[in-house]
């Protein structure tokens, strides 16, 4: 992909959260691993594309966040105020994405170290060109049951056409940003950015994700992000 110069493309990470089904006092995003927190293996992530003009971080306290991490501060990484929920902290970070002046926002979990570059290209190759955005996303391989509240199967779900959503989410940052401000920020089903997307009436287009690109949500899953992070290392230094 060239660079467009009417498209500014701006990473924004919503990390405000304390993530407590991961079930320790740190928050997630701030654990060390491989010589870095998490949250700045998926800063990096994104801001090692050239067309990735700069990245947005929403978090709780952005001083402290700076003093905790003082390589953070560089020109391209703004930190901003987050809210309560994610959706209010990604409308915070999209607001300021458009202050400097991008098209379009990459949406990205804090908490998602691993995602490798062919994936991010695939989704900007046939994103920008989605007039409802694009999100990365894999295929739903195992079968499905729908539970009831005891924890008895009442049904198996088809699998066909169903997709694990990831991220990041692609969107044209006006587009997101009203979203956001018609379907609310507190609105509890809006659970990833193309399902405020979708609550106006757009169909966003599905990418082939990765694998790879784990969501680090529970303990057990340290041991595969850190795999993954020294296989794409020693990659980068072949």
């Amino acid at each position: 992909m060239t660079e467009d110069t009417q498209q500014r493309i701006i990473g924004v990470i919503p990390a405000a959260g304390q993530g407590s089904r991961f079930q320790q006092q740190t928050p997630k995003q701030y654990l060390q691993i491989h010589g870095a927190s998490v949250l700045e293996h998926s800063i990096n992530a994104l801001r090692s594309h050239p067309n990735v003009a700069a990245v947005v971080i929403a978090v709780q306290a952005p001083e402290h966040l700076l003093q905790q991490f003082p390589q953070l501060q560089q020109p391209d990484i703004h930190c901003v105020s987050g809210g309560s929920t994610r959706a209010a902290s990604v409308l915070a970070g999209v607001e300021a994405a458009l202050r400097l002046d991008a098209t379009h926002v990459l949406v990205h979990d804090a908490a998602r170290p691993c995602l490798p570059q062919a994936a991010l290209q695939r989704l900007l190759n046939e994103g920008l060109a989605a007039k409802d955005g694009a999100i990365l996303a894999l295929p739903v391989a195992d079968t499905i049951k729908r539970g009831n509240s005891q924890k008895q199967i009442t049904a198996s779900v088809a699998r066909e056409n169903l997709w694990r959503a990831q991220t990041p989410q692609l969107f044209g940052a006006s587009t997101l940003a009203q979203a956001l401000r018609k379907v609310g920020t507190d609105n509890p089903l809006i659970t990833d950015e193309a399902s405020a997307i979708e609550a106006c009436g757009g169909s966003p287009l599905l990418v082939l994700g990765s694998e790879q690109n784990i969501k680090l949500t529970y303990p057990e899953d340290l041991a595969l992000v850190s795999w993954y992070l020294t296989h794409q290392q020693e990659g980068q230094q072949q």
